[in-house]
This record gives structure tokens, sequence and C-alpha cells, in this order.
């Protein structure tokens, strides 16, 4: 009875820690977690080195996703944006309110666009800044049950190279091309907040306003796909994904290892 008092107890002060805003604090509440599987295993089989394997159990649980469903997956290698409506408010219940905060940092909304894949939709709606030469992005992913949103700002110069900053809540799923620099800001709680992170990772960047490129809406769609393509040739001569036929691609065993390190890394980050 009282092991059992012990890890109840170390897991409800995993949630009240997770509770606070403090990101050390926050992490101190997922280490209580991992100390909680390890007692209860421990308790239950009397072996300490059962009490690690189950800690490092959830460390490697990624990979029942990976071998299960990842293993299937095959990709486009072009990703062909079409224009669309936009996704009803049960879907996409910020859309309104994020368009207008967009808007009223003096964006023009440029068009409505969507890609389908194997039960994946994704729809993003792009907007342009004529005087800061910024494009910006709120994009929606669905599959299944699942739903993630965010929103991007991107810049570019005259050779092609493109500076990002997103709050996408998760590591990247493939290597960047090497003209793509990306700043990931996930703690940033409005548009206005994300605008002024993109103009400091251009100054870090050593970007003045001057040297970035004026931007044709009306080729926006196309700049995507092109860069889309590009980050799928760089994954491919990097071993991480390789061709499946029919104008796909899949991951390779390289590419599962890369894919368990952006969890890691999820984990580490958000834990």
């Amino acid at each position: 009875m009282r092991e059992l008092v012990l890890v109840l107890g170390v897991v409800l002060a995993a949630f009240g820690l997770r509770t606070f805003d403090h990101p050390a604090v926050r992490k101190l509440g997922g280490v209580c977690f991992l100390v909680a599987s390890y007692l209860a295993a421990y308790f239950l089989s009397g072996s300490e080195a059962v009490g690690l394997l189950c800690v490092a159990g959830w460390f490697f649980l990624p990979w029942l996703e990976i071998l299960t469903r990842v293993r299937h997956l095959r990709m486009p290698l072009d990703k062909p944006l079409r224009s669309s409506f936009a996704p009803s408010a049960e879907r996409f219940p910020q859309l309104g309110e994020m368009t207008a905060e967009v808007e009223a940092a003096g964006f023009l909304r440029s068009d409505d666009t969507s890609f389908q894949w194997d039960g994946a939709t994704q729809f993003m709606r792009i907007f342009y800044h004529p005087g800061e030469k910024y494009q910006a992005a709120l994009c929606l992913l669905e599959q299944g049950e699942m739903a993630i949103t965010w929103a991007s700002l991107s810049a570019r110069v005259e050779d092609g190279r493109t500076w990002t900053t997103w709050n996408y809540p998760f590591a990247h799923t493939m290597m960047l091309a090497p003209e793509t620099q990306l700043n990931s800001v996930t703690d940033v709680s409005s548009f206005a907040d994300l605008q002024e992170a993109h103009r400091a990772f251009l100054g870090r960047s050593g970007l003045e306003p001057t040297a970035l490129a004026e931007q044709d809406p009306e080729q926006f769609v196309e700049t995507i796909q092109r860069e889309t393509r590009r980050q799928v040739d760089h994954n491919l001569d990097q071993g991480l994904i390789e061709l499946s036929g029919e104008g796909t691609f899949r991951y390779s065993w390289r590419g599962y290892l890369f894919l368990w390190r952006q969890f890691l890394r999820d984990l580490v980050r958000l834990s």
C-alpha cells in the first residue's frame, strides 16, 4: 500500500508541476513521470533493471509508430497546391480571428490553397506585405482525428535563399534545403509576436530590409511548390528518403533514425 501511495504521489506532483508556465518547472514535471514509471515497474517486479527498461521504453515508443505507420507511407515528390475554399469554422475555428490579425498588420490576402494526399489535408491561406516584403501563411493540417494549426512568415532574397519564422509546434520531419533558414518560435502568443520574432531573426542573420527581394503574390503557389520539391530532392541526396515508384518517395532506415531523433528533441523541448 505504501508503494502505491508513493507512485500516486509522484504522479500527482508531475501533473501539478506541468500546470506551471516556467519551462524548467514543467520539465521537472516530465522527469516526475519518468520517476513514477520507474517506481511502478520496480515495485511490481522487484528489479531495478525492469524499472530502467520501463523508463527507456518511453524513449523508444516512437518506433511503434515508425514501424507500423511511417514504414508504409508513400508521399508525392511534388506537392500540387490547388485553390480551394476555406475550411469550416468547426475545422479551423481560429481562421477568422487570425486572418483579421494578419490583415490588421498590413498584409494583403493572396490565395487560399490546399493539398490532399492519402487521408491528409493541408490548407494554407497566403498573404503578402508589400512594405516589409514578407509572405505570411495561416496553415491547418488534418490527418485522421489530428489537427494542427500554425502561422509562418517568409522573406526571400534575389538568389533564392529563404528565411522563415513559424510557430509549428513540432520538430521538422525532413532536413531543410541548404538555402532555407528556419526560426521556430513555439512560445509566441500573437501574430504581432511572430512578426517581431521574424524581424529579430532577419537581424541576427545580418539581413537589412533593403536586401529582401520584392515578391509577386501571383507566384507564391509556384514558389512554395518549387521550394518544397527542392527540400525533397535534398533529402533524397542525403539518404533520408528514397524513391518508391509512381512519383512517390518513402523514408529509408536513415530517415527512421532521423524521425526518432526529432521525436526525442520534441520530448525534451515539450516536457
